[in-house]
Parts: structure tokens; sequence; C-alpha cells
């Protein structure tokens, strides 16, 4: 079994129609057929800064998904924690359908900011992951001045280790080796394989230096990057399972159907 634990379904705003938007998440679909890949971990992220009405509309999406792609698409529910009220409704009504497996932050606040703390002591009560956006970036990003790197990660990851919480994309692009260092120095972190980087010898560094245990396969986009970097990795049968869903099946407590 292959799981994508971190991808997207399309927000059907601007230009993007509803038809485009579904044909754009039917591609994805026929990339998995091709590709190997079983299950889509989904989110919809609103434009951002999101508010409450967007991130309902966007969980909308994602819900509407699960039900189009049954088995094939799981959820992650998307809140703006700085609507601590309205975020934490969110995540109980999402939780509550089949196949929501989780939350996903963007990069409305550094994930170290106590306006977080409600929303990681809510998946910490209903016992789900939180997957961050981040990245280390070498150069400024201006449009996310609050982007999150591993190292905010680790601060709240010793403040809460009962958290389980997601690095996303270390292979997202800017200083992936600093992520790897950073993310091992918190020892309940785990991190997603995802981005359009493939560096040779990022899945090996990762394993060597987090271990294979804590790394959880995924694209987030960039399919057959995702699946390349993954089946060209140097590493054991064991390691690569492990990374393809094992890890992320103990980490919600499932088991393969």
């Amino acid at each position: 079994m292959v799981i994508d634990a971190h991808a997207h379904v399309s927000w059907p705003g601007g230009t993007s129609s509803e038809e485009t938007s579904w044909a754009l998440d039917q591609a994805q679909i026929d990339a998995g057929d091709a590709l190997g890949i079983d299950v889509f971990v989904c989110s919809c992220l609103a434009p951002r800064p999101s508010t409450p009405e967007s991130f309902r509309a966007a969980n909308d999406r994602m819900l509407a998904a699960i039900q189009r792609w049954p088995g094939r698409v799981w959820g992650y529910c998307y809140v703006n924690p700085g609507y601590s009220r309205e975020a934490l409704a969110e995540i109980e009504r999402c939780l509550a359908h089949d196949d929501v497996v989780g939350v996903k932050l963007y990069n409305e606040y550094f994930f170290d900011d106590p306006v977080l703390r409600p929303v990681i002591e809510k998946c910490i009560e209903l016992d789900v992951p939180i997957l961050e956006h981040q990245g280390r970036c070498t150069d400024p990003l201006p449009g996310q001045p609050y982007i999150s790197d591993a190292g905010h990660m680790a601060r709240v990851a010793r403040e809460y280790p009962e958290a389980k919480l997601i690095v996303g994309h270390i292979g997202g692009g800017g200083d992936w080796e600093w992520v790897i260092k950073a993310t091992a120095e918190a020892p309940t972190l785990y991190a997603d394989t995802s981005g359009s980087v493939v560096d040779e010898g990022l899945i090996e560094a990762a394993v060597a230096r987090i271990g294979a245990d804590r790394l959880l396969f995924a694209c987030d986009g960039s399919h057959s990057a995702g699946v390349g970097k993954l089946r060209g990795a140097r590493i054991s049968e064991a390691d690569r399972q492990a990374i393809a869903s094992g890890n992320f099946l103990r980490l919600l407590g499932r088991s393969v159907a």
C-alpha cells in the first residue's frame, strides 16, 4: 500500500470553475493509478489568510472529494488558528466524518506562536496529527512572512511531546539538510518526503538522521518526483515500505484493510 500523506484538492475559486477543479483532481487520481499511489490525504486551501467562511468552504470541498473518490481520498481539516473558536468548531465538524484523519495548517502564523495552542491541544485530545506547511528558506518569501520551519515545530514538539506533528515537504525547496537536522532533534516529530526537489541523497540523509520510522511518503502534487525519490533511494525494502504507508497508518492507529 502507498499513501501520499501530503496532497491537495483544488480550490474552485477565482478563474477556476467547479468543472475545471474536479478535472484537476481527477488527473491526480489518474496519476495515482499510473504510479501506484493508493490513497491521497488531501486538504483544500482557501486563499490566505483565510476567514472562517473560506476555510469552511474549503473543507466542504475536501469532504466532497472524499465522497467522490471513497477509499482513494482521505482528508485534512484546514483552519486558520487565529480564529480560535471557529477553528476548534470546524475541526470537530470535519473529524466527525469518516476518513478525515488530521488537521492542516499553513502560513498564517509561525507554528510556535501561542495562538496555535488551542488547535494543538484539540488535536492531542482527538489524537490526530497536524501537518504544517514549512520550509527553511534560503531566499526571502515576501508572500509568506510567517512561514514556519522545522525549528519552530521542534520547539512545539518539546513542549507537547504527546502531539502528532508532521513537518511538511522536506523536499519543498530551501535548505532541506537543515530541515532534516532540526527535525531529528525532536524525537516525536514526523516529516514527509514531498516537494519537487529530487536531490540525490535526500531520502538517504533523512533515513540516516531522522530514522525511517518517522518518515512519511508524500508528493504534494509532484507525483512522479515523489515516487521516483522513494523508489530510487538506497534504503532497505523494509524501510521503503514503512515510509510508503506503514508509518502513517501507525500514526493514525489504522491497519491496512
